[in-house]
């Protein structure tokens, strides 16, 4: 269940930023969404894919963690990426939860977001990130971390066609108890797509 766990709520976590940072506020206001209605929306919806983060992070680490057969694949670069991730989600959640959904509200809109779509246009405006929250420079940098260490990580089966993933079979596991395999091709268990049966 880790699995599904993390990578949906990273879904909707990606979903969010895309409509948050990269759709200017003005856009939003010109389709008629209201400012206070959107940011109801923002921080339940990102509270929901952070539960969601939280419960996959946690239930994937532990096996990390526990399992001393997964354990001892595990690499530093892969502990490195682990924390990193943790940072990133924790700097993510907290101003998500406890400042826009039960705080008082920051409006990142006028600030984060057009100094990360300035990066693109390779004009960055840097006394707007300057002058936002420490939690978010710091959550922008940790992100920015880890897209330097990504390739280097676990976390490069990203990009090997990761939209599949929402309609990949299931992982077959290979069963405990010792027996012969049969012919090739003649098995129960073959890499079919969710809901084929067998």
């Amino acid at each position: 269940m880790g699995s599904p766990l993390f990578h949906y709520g990273t879904f909707a976590a990606i979903a969010g930023h895309v409509i948050g940072i990269l759709i200017p506020e003005r856009w939003t206001r010109a389709i008629g969404i209201p400012e206070d209605a959107y940011r109801w929306f923002s921080a339940a919806a990102g509270t929901l894919a952070a539960v969601l983060v939280i419960g996959g992070v946690v239930v994937l680490a532990s096996r990390r963690l526990l399992v001393a057969r997964v354990r001892a694949t595990t690499a530093p670069i892969d502990w490195v990426t682990l924390i990193l991730l943790l940072v990133v989600i924790i700097t993510g959640i907290a101003p998500t939860v406890f400042v826009n959904l039960f705080g008082h509200g920051y409006d990142y809109r006028t600030t984060v977001a057009p100094w990360f779509r300035g990066l693109f246009s390779f004009s960055p405006d840097t006394n707007a990130i300057a002058h936002a929250p420490f939690i978010y420079q710091l959550h922008a940098t940790a992100a920015w971390v880890i897209w330097g260490l990504w390739p280097f990580s676990r976390l490069v089966h990203a990009w090997s066609y990761p939209v599949w993933y929402l309609w990949r079979p299931y992982v077959v596991f290979r069963s405990r108890v010792p027996a012969h395999p049969g012919e090739p091709g003649t098995g129960g268990r073959k890499w079919r797509k969710i809901g084929v049966p067998y």
